[in-house]
């Protein structure tokens, strides 16, 4: 990834990287799993994840182009996605639809983790745009948490 300037805002723009970085594996994987979920569940499952993944892919552009109003560089490659991100790969196909349900769960609390380190960075440097925006993300990610909590009791 290219080098950050020498800026107060270099802890923001790292974690904006990150929650990208999180975003783009997580909805990978999400998709994943909508192509290959397997049993009586399917079809509403197909569908959670179908919708989940429509979510993320949706706040991509906008986490990219927060670190671009700040003046730096994002991610340019799966190679920088792959050393950023926090989500581990999935390549097993054939693992339960509870797996799945489980995992995904987990990863967005992973990613929940980054979007609070983001809106912490943001107010410590009072970027209040991208502090408001960040609680949109944080309450989607909420949402899928909580959908995917529940599916697996």
């Amino acid at each position: 990834m290219a080098e950050l300037g020498n800026n107060s805002k270099a802890g923001l723009v790292t974690a904006l990287n990150g929650a990208l970085a999180d975003t783009l594996a997580l909805y990978m994987k999400t998709k994943n799993f909508h192509w290959h979920v397997a049993g009586p569940r399917f079809r509403d499952l197909h569908l959670l994840f179908d919708e989940q993944a429509a979510q993320l892919i949706g706040t991509v552009d906008a986490i990219g182009e927060r670190v671009r109003k700040n003046d730096e560089y994002t991610l340019t490659s799966i190679g920088t996605i792959a050393s950023e991100t926090k989500i581990a790969d999935q390549d097993d196909v054939t693992i339960t639809a509870d797996a799945m349900v489980a995992e995904l769960r987990d990863d967005n609390r992973k990613l929940h983790d980054r979007l609070a380190k983001v809106k912490e960075e943001a107010e410590a440097v009072g970027d209040n745009a991208t502090s408001g925006i960040v609680d949109d993300w944080i309450d989607q990610t909420e949402q899928r948490i909580w959908f995917l909590n529940q599916t697996a009791k």
